[in-house]
Parts: structure tokens; C-alpha cells; sequence
């Protein structure tokens, strides 16, 4: 083989090389980040439908100006009705958030011990998971326990469990991820067992003490345990790819909210009017400030930004675990702080 032969194939394999790569590209997110940044939050919102979203909500709530809504798409498909900003959103594990202030304050009222392990408020639960010994309350909290997750056992989604006990039974019996506090693992079973320790340490159901504690002193009336207390109509749909049927009535025991109400929340928490001072120590050394969520038609991002002084919640209904969809909520919400930011 000659030089300039080898030099032909050399040639060939590369372009070869480059059209395998091109031909795995996500296009669809490399449009999306790449396409040139609208000049108002309005004209990005109403791009949802370019992103493979049904229907969206954003809460904009700066600093000094009056809370700003922003809407696109259709809330149901069948009906093709229009998004309304006061639908209610199953806003999955955002829910940690109220949790762990929950738990802050139980802590705080020395009702429960950050030391103090799973074995020691669950006696019952030695030997059915494994290190319960030596799963500090505290570790729940950091997902750090090495508990699995339960979200993550077989068909969970299909055939999602009735109830906490059914739950919490998913995962008996397994093998740990890792030994306590050796490392990091978010586990929805970690939120699991400290909202059956809220309850059984307050006396009532997580989400009353929930409500005591936290929404009735914020004057929040637009956040509720799940999908069973409201009238669905006033919930906005939640859709799959691939699959056209309304999911919202399936249940996998997420608070609903509608954005205001969990706009006014990450206010409050972030700005320290939710909690004392010696709440608010607590709190910082357990728990983030923000959070996002994710389950089958609904996912939503909520967050405070202290450059700006501004609290953004993004709310789409449509999901995809295995596409692009998590990926361009994301791009959405980034692409919306940033006209915020150039705005301000």
C-alpha cells in the first residue's frame, strides 16, 4: 500500500468517524441552546411547543415588581385547553423541601436528634434494612444513607405501591449502595422514612404538620397533600411521550401546588422569614434551598437566584426518562433566568 493510499483511507475512517458522531448528536438540545435568546420571557415561554412540551407554567417573582405569570401550550390535549397560571402541579420531589424544614423544626424543639439513628425510631426496621444501626437521621436528610431507592425497584412506575408501608417494603432485605456517610445517593426512601418519623413523632399525618407549620404561616391555600384532595379538574394534565392518554390521575403520592404557592415558599425559605435563627443554622447544614421534580407528565424546577433577587418556578407537563425531555426543561429554564438577568 502506498503513502498516498494509506493517506486516502486515513481520510475515509475520519469522515466515516464524523458522520457516526454527527448521527448521535442531540439535535434537538443543540437547537435549543444554540438558537438566539427572544428578548422576553413571554416570547421564550411561548417556545414550549418547539421543545416537545404540552403546556407550561412560570412564576417570576423579582424583587421590588409585581409576581409575573407566563403560560403556553394546552393543558389537556383532547380538549386543547388553554394553560391556566392557577392550575394545581404535581411537584414530586420538590416536596423534600417542605420535608427537611419540617424536620429543622422538629429538631429544634429537641423532638427529634439529628445523632439518633433509623434503628433507634424504628426498632422494627433492624434487619429488614440493612446498617439501620448506623443510619443517622442526619444522613436521611444528606442522602447519605446507602439505603436504595425505592423509585428504582422493579415496576415501580407500572405498578406503583398503595401506600408508605407497601413502599417501604420494596426495598426490605436489599443490599446497601454503600456503608453510611461513605458517600452520596439520592433516595426517595430516605424522605420516605422521615416523613413516617414526622408522623409519628407529631402525632399527625406529614402533611398536617406540614400545614401548621409551614403553609398556614405563609397564608398558602393552593398547596395540598395529593391529587385526592382537589378537584382534578383543576389540575393540569401530565403527559408521556409516546403515550396519549392523560396520566394525571395516576397517583405516586406527590403535594400539589400551583406555582404561586410554591414561588412564595422558596421566597420565604431562601429570604429567612420561614425560619429562626437557630432554625435557619440547622437547616444550612442539612438541606439545599432549592429543588427540582420529576415523575411521570410533570416536571418542574424551582429556585432562587440571589444575583437578582428573583425566585423563577417552571412548571411542563410533558416527560421522557430516556429522551431529551429532562435536558430542554432545563434549557428552557436557563434560557428564561438569563432574559431575566439581562432584563434587570
Amino acid at each position: 500500500m502506498t503513502k498516498k493510499q494509506r493517506t486516502w483511507i486515513l481520510r475515509l475512517l475520519l469522515f466515516t468517524g464524523t458522520l457516526i458522531s454527527l448521527y448521535f448528536v442531540p439535535w434537538p438540545i443543540l437547537k435549543a441552546r444554540l438558537s438566539p435568546l427572544p428578548k422576553t420571557v413571554e416570547a421564550q415561554v411561548n417556545k414550549a411547543a418547539d421543545y416537545g412540551f404540552d403546556g407550561i407554567i412560570v412564576y417570576v417573582d423579582q424583587k421590588g415588581k409585581k409576581p409575573a405569570y407566563y403560560t403556553a401550550g394546552h393543558n389537556n390535549r383532547i380538549t386543547k385547553s388553554p394553560v391556566e397560571p392557577n392550575l394545581l402541579f404535581k411537584i414530586a420531589s420538590i416536596d423534600k423541601l417542605y420535608t427537611a424544614v419540617a424536620i429543622t423544626r422538629l429538631v429544634n424543639e429537641e423532638q427529634l436528634s439529628l445523632e439518633k439513628t433509623v434503628a433507634d425510631y424504628f426498632p422494627e426496621l433492624e434487619g429488614r434494612i440493612k446498617n439501620a444501626d448506623g443510619i443517622t437521621l442526619e444522613m436521611l436528610v444528606k442522602h447519605r444513607s446507602g439505603i436504595p431507592n425505592l423509585t428504582e425497584t422493579p415496576d415501580f412506575w407500572i405498578d406503583p405501591p398503595k401506600n408508605n408501608q407497601e413502599a417501604l417494603e420494596r426495598i426490605f432485605d436489599l443490599p446497601a449502595n454503600f456503608e453510611p456517610d461513605e458517600s452520596y445517593q439520592y433516595s426517595n426512601t430516605n424522605y420516605l422514612l422521615l416523613s413516617l418519623l414526622i408522623e409519628k413523632v407529631s402525632g399527625k399525618s406529614k402533611f398536617e404538620y406540614i400545614r401548621e407549620k409551614i403553609l398556614a404561616p405563609l397564608g398558602l391555600k393552593n398547596t395540598f397533600s395529593s391529587i385526592h384532595d382537589v378537584n382534578l379538574d383543576e389540575v393540569m394534565s401530565g403527559y408521556y411521550v409516546g403515550v396519549e392518554e392523560d396520566i394525571k390521575t395516576t397517583d405516586y403520592n406527590s403535594m400539589v401546588a400551583t406555582a404561586e404557592d410554591v414561588g412564595i415558599f422558596i421566597r420565604a425559605l431562601n429570604d429567612g422569614s420561614l425560619l429562626e435563627d437557630r432554625e435557619q443554622e440547622i437547616y444550612s447544614s442539612i438541606y439545599a434551598y432549592d429543588h427540582t421534580g420529576l415523575i411521570p407528565g410533570y416536571q418542574s424546577i424551582a429556585k432562587y437566584h440571589q444575583d437578582i433577587d428573583t425566585v423563577v418556578i417552571q412548571f411542563t407537563n410533558t416527560t421522557d426518562f430516556d429522551g431529551y425531555n429532562w435536558s430542554l426543561s432545563e434549557i428552557m429554564y436557563d434560557r428564561i433566568v438569563k432574559i431575566i438577568r439581562k432584563r434587570k
